[in-house]
């Protein structure tokens, strides 16, 4: 049976307008977005079929073209319409930090870091540049690596710091791999910026390591940074 043949206050549209999107289930919300099914499957069908096979909406997000576009019903337009949603869902999260201290208001910039990096299957070094009431001036993806390390050169951060008249840097990269630990190489990297850094009077405020939905601050748990502070 179709959608649009199910009683009103079953159809995922209908409901939404009627109870709110957070009444939904992760099924219901991408099935709005597909808008349509195919002979045989309805768009919540699809959903569900979807939601199994790639174990999830992280792993949905993770999911390259190639991959997605082999499913039933599945093509180009609906994997941009798919990418469109995700990428939406990063700027809102980004709307508010040029407004707002990043430093004391931690929790956001892990859940705008955490959005931007733990759908990338490839290790990410992501920079947030920062003045000096610690809003964001500019963020970018400096270095890409493999699954496992990303060649980061704290020269090449330092050089962008002073072009963007930034006083203050966080810097943040993904596990790939969904590990929540920082290994030794990390630390080493973490040090290298903070000296480098401090060579030219900015400072490095924080280092976050992002691992699927969750995120570490190395500045709450190791003792790096206290040779940058003021």
């Amino acid at each position: 049976m179709a959608i649009h043949e199910w009683p009103e206050e079953h159809r995922p549209r209908e409901k939404l307008i009627q109870q709110g999107a957070a009444s939904l289930s992760d099924a219901e919300l991408l099935a709005i977005l597909l808008r349509t099914g195919i002979k045989g499957r309805s768009a919540l069908d699809m959903a569900k079929h979807l939601l199994s096979h790639f174990k999830g909406l992280g792993e949905l997000a993770r999911t390259p073209r190639n991959l997605f576009v082999e499913q039933p019903g599945m093509g180009a337009s609906k994997f941009a319409e798919w990418q469109a949603c995700l990428e939406l869902g990063r700027r809102v999260l980004k709307a508010p930090l040029p407004t707002r201290n990043l430093l004391t208001e931690s929790t956001m910039t892990q859940s705008y870091l955490i959005a931007s990096l733990r759908t990338r299957n490839e290790e990410c070094f992501f920079a947030l540049f920062l003045n000096q009431a610690n809003q964001l001036v500019h963020d970018e993806i400096m270095f890409t690596g493999t699954v496992n390390e990303t060649a980061v050169h704290p020269r090449s951060v330092v050089k962008r710091a002073l072009e963007l008249n930034a006083t203050g840097v966080i810097v943040a990269h993904n596990h790939p791999s969904g590990t929540l630990r920082a290994s030794i190489a990390d630390l080493e990297m973490t040090d290298r910026l903070i000296k480098a850094l401090a060579t030219v009077d900015i400072r490095l405020l924080d280092h976050i390591i992002v691992a699927g939905p969750r995120c570490l601050s190395l500045r709450e748990t190791t003792g790096l940074f206290k040779v940058s502070s003021r």
